[in-house]
């Protein structure tokens, strides 16, 4: 049996008020290249398919457009909700889809009905959870002990009546602990979000969405692909790509990657302005077909920079200065700096700076708690 994993589309995003639909087509289209080449038996996409809860009508053509050609080729295609998806959108048709093999999961309802597949190796079977809360474990299971994130999955996990003696795939979106984030995940709470892989040891596979770079869980076993594209210059050293899992008889895995090649790839560069403008700076590298963040060290802040330099490299997303000034000022966080911060560590620095000191332990799992409580009582 062999899948490719796919996750964390985020179709319809923009970064630094650049629109990467066009960036998002591309790729899409070089993923369908390579499933052409690979003839997999089923594609699975692990959440975050949309930027966006009420995605744009352009971004729905566009995965509207992937999924097509995905049906037409016969390919099984399994799709969870990430955090970022709506579930009941995202489901919508789905009964109507199933014709065509593309799986799509509903709201989490306490219940989770594994897809079968058939080989030459026998039954395979493909359980779709989505993102899920504790919230929303709890309100179908309210007689367990349901206080984390790791519960929450433990309980939805228990209660799919697995047959250990099959080959069994988990497609789902969570933060599993000790994962290597970036600057572009949405993490909640000081890592309260955090689910134990433990949780997943009796899944032959776990194909992961949620984290942007590619990696593995302790074993090959769990795995986040990542996502098609950089979505921000946290991720500038990752290399994208899409994972193929290749399952023979129970027991038997291999796993590895084609990697993928962007529209535009994301570099990040630094120096005095003369030395950036001149070509001999870049040396014959994609740099001016590239988004890029540029660093300017001139002492003196250069008149029109950004128009300047735009001349030579047109998709600047991001402009700024390491000088003696920038280092010897004192700095408040960007909005963009803040939206990067949890609830928990606003709250935390305020408290610091209100009474010049951190909070105690016994202070921080309980603001923590309190802030996770408020949350859930808002959904």
């Amino acid at each position: 049996m062999k899948l490719i994993h796919l996750s964390d589309l985020h179709i319809g995003k923009r970064v630094c008020e650049y629109s990467m639909l066009e960036d998002q087509k591309h790729i899409l289209l070089q993923i369908i290249g390579i499933i052409d080449a690979e003839k997999p038996d089923g594609v699975i996409i692990a959440g975050d398919v949309y930027d966006k809860s009420v995605p744009s009508a352009e971004a729905v053509e566009v995965f509207d457009d992937f999924l097509t050609l995905l049906a037409k080729r016969r390919v099984k295609t399994f799709v969870i909700s990430g955090n970022h998806d709506s579930p009941e959108r995202l489901s919508f048709g789905s009964r109507l889809m199933e014709q065509s093999g593309i799986y799509i999961s509903k709201d989490y309802n306490g219940r989770v009905e594994p897809i079968r597949l058939t080989d030459s190796h026998g039954e395979l079977f493909v359980y779709l959870l989505p993102f899920v809360k504790p919230v929303g474990v709890r309100k179908y299971y309210p007689e367990e002990e349901i206080a984390s994130y790791t519960d929450g999955v433990s309980v939805a996990v228990k209660n799919m009546a697995l047959d250990k003696s099959k080959r069994n795939v988990l497609v789902t979106h969570q933060f599993i602990t000790d994962a290597r984030i970036s600057e572009s995940e949405e993490i909640t709470v000081g890592g309260t979000d955090n689910v134990d892989a433990e949780v997943f040891a009796d899944f032959d596979y776990v194909a992961l969405g949620h984290i942007h770079g590619p990696q593995n869980c302790g074993t090959e076993r769990i795995r986040y692909c990542g996502t098609p594209l950089k979505y921000s210059f946290s991720e500038v050293c990752h290399k994208k790509s899409v994972t193929v899992v290749e399952m023979e008889e129970k027991g038997q895995l291999a796993v590895r990657t084609v990697e993928l090649v962007p529209m535009r790839d994301m570099y990040e560069i630094r120096g005095r302005f003369e030395d950036i403008m001149q070509k001999s700076f870049y040396g014959g590298t994609p740099y001016p077909e590239s988004y890029m963040r540029i660093t300017l060290t001139d002492e003196d802040d250069v008149p029109n920079a950004l128009g300047a330099l735009r001349t030579v490299y047109p998709y600047i997303m991001k402009l700024g200065y390491d000088n003696t000034r920038t280092r010897n000022s004192s700095t408040v966080d960007s909005a963009e700096d803040i939206e990067r911060k949890s609830e928990y560590e606003l709250f935390a620095e305020f408290y610091e700076g209100q009474n010049g000191q951190p909070m105690s332990k016994e202070q921080s799992e309980f603001i923590k708690a309190l802030i996770e409580e408020l949350k859930e009582a808002a959904e």
